[in-house]
């Protein structure tokens, strides 16, 4: 290949070392590089491109992080390339133009990482779905970068779900997208950081990264070998379909809640990790509870905690999850409607959380004192002790509170009891302390929208500057 000089770099035969250069015009009008954008097969592109900037397998390996058995099967179709973050990487390494690979040239941004974020456009169309308009498309974005620069065309594509929300709710009600494996502890990372955007009360951004992390999850389980390594990635997937149930209830999505709930119980039943399925079993009760099963629900919670108490001796860990099952099972009963049980229950969490002694964060709990206080505020609530929840959270600095969710979860807690007590101003004020901490924890929560509503047709509503205004933040219509 000759020598051509392009913006003052001279473009030698050989992998690409200068990120900033721009490609080889001479590599566009070759014959395989034509014949593959013209066949719409991604996985074609990338190899008919690479072969022809002279870079080995081993050499595009070392520039966008993946294995070279990776790009092999990514190259031969063997691997479908859906994901925008492969794609992103792939266009970023061989240094392309992002559309020549049906991608935007501005990618989103994960929630805690410079990479592009897996968003709806992660599903791109099935390789068979890639219709002759498509390729057509990709051979007017190859003639424009011959020229001199691709003219702006985007490649035709299925209209896209641009709310995360919905489009992790899409993504789990059809077969699962192809992903790429990672490390396992580079998913324990991302686990990580996702649960602590989660907790930030980021229910948006947290779709956003489970859209991505979901399916690397599997493909991480389905590659790994080794007794330890299958049950570090089992719990991993049973972690990330346990916080994926957390964010449906979050949401109202209870149908989607049980099918992530249970399959959360699936994979922890693959580890035998005591914590993993103890993690497990209480948001599955939240599911069960919440689908009107609270007999059986309250029974889970409870013999999963008995299960632990052997364990408390072993750290922190199993104390904050002991005390977070018997929290939960307390509120259980209070929902229940059985009142008696619900004192002696939440009298064992104050014991456990005082055995702590802190309020913590251990496995992503929030357990601690104040932990076990806001659980008091809820129950009183779901009484109709209103008074006496309000009382209780009169009794809360929020300050120490540390975590955005809970926080804003205390705010809607005080809103409601004030709902229920029949004050909606004092309701109002605490539903904008709740905005103000999380707005997605006021948005997607069903109870929340319903008090709104009330609220606009409150004789009141006068009084309570902005309502209208807040309603509509929040998709609630406004007559």
């Amino acid at each position: 290949m000759a020598l051509t000089v392009i913006a003052g770099y001279a473009d030698r035969p050989g992998p690409n070392k200068e990120r900033g250069m721009r490609p080889n015009p001479a590599i566009w009008h070759s014959d395989a590089v034509l014949a593959a954008v013209n066949s719409g097969d991604a996985g074609a592109i990338i190899r008919a491109v690479r072969l022809a900037k002279h870079q080995t397998l081993a050499d595009l390996a070392a520039l966008c992080g993946y294995s070279v058995s990776t790009l092999s099967r990514l190259e031969r179709g063997k691997q479908p390339l859906r994901d925008v973050a492969v794609l992103r990487s792939l266009v970023d390494a061989l240094d392309i133009p992002p559309s020549l690979l049906g991608l935007a040239d501005t990618p989103p941004r994960s929630v805690h990482s410079s990479r592009p974020a897996a968003m709806v456009t992660v599903i791109l169309p099935r390789d068979e779905e890639i219709d002759p308009m498509r390729r057509r498309t990709l051979l007017a974005g190859l003639t424009g970068l011959a020229g001199s620069a691709v003219c702006g065309i985007r490649p035709a594509s299925a209209s896209p779900i641009t709310d995360p929300i919905r489009a992790l709710e899409h993504a789990l009600l059809t077969p699962p997208a192809s992903g790429i494996p990672t490390g396992l502890a580079q998913l324990h990372e991302q686990l990580a950081a996702t649960r602590e955007v989660f907790q930030q009360g980021r229910y948006t951004d947290v779709a956003t990264s489970l859209l991505r992390l979901l399916p690397t999850a599997h493909a991480t389980r389905h590659e790994v070998s080794g007794d330890e390594a299958i049950v570090a990635a089992d719990r991993h997937l049973s972690d990330l379909y346990t916080l994926t149930a957390e964010l449906m209830v979050k949401i109202g999505n209870d149908p989607l809640a049980w099918t992530t709930a249970d399959r959360a119980m699936q994979a922890a039943h693959a580890t035998d990790d005591i914590l993993t399925h103890a993690s497990a079993s209480r948001t599955w009760a939240i599911v069960l509870r919440r689908a009107g099963r609270a007999d059986t629900a309250q029974n889970l919670v409870v013999d999963t905690a008995a299960m632990l108490q052997p364990h408390l001796h072993r750290g922190p860990e199993h104390l904050s999850v002991y005390g977070s099952l018997l929290s939960t099972a307390a509120y259980t009963a209070a929902v229940d409607g059985h009142r008696e049980d619900a004192h002696t229950l939440i009298g064992e969490a104050v014991q456990a959380a005082n055995r702590l002694g802190v309020d913590a964060n251990h496995r992503f709990t929030a357990f601690g004192p104040t932990g076990v206080d806001l659980y008091r505020i809820s129950i009183a609530r779901v009484l109709g002790d209103s008074g006496t929840a309000v009382e209780t959270a009169r009794g809360i600095d929020p300050r120490a509170i540390h975590q955005v969710e809970r926080l804003a979860r205390y705010w809607s807690d005080v809103a409601r009891s004030f709902y229920q007590w029949d004050k909606p101003e004092q309701c109002y004020r605490a539903l904008l302390r709740a905005e103000h901490a999380s707005p997605d924890e006021v948005r997607y929560r069903k109870p929340i929208q319903h008090i709104t509503m009330s609220l606009l047709r409150q004789p009141t509503a006068k009084s309570m500057p902005g309502i209208q205004a807040f309603a509509r933040r929040n998709g609630v219509p406004v007559a």
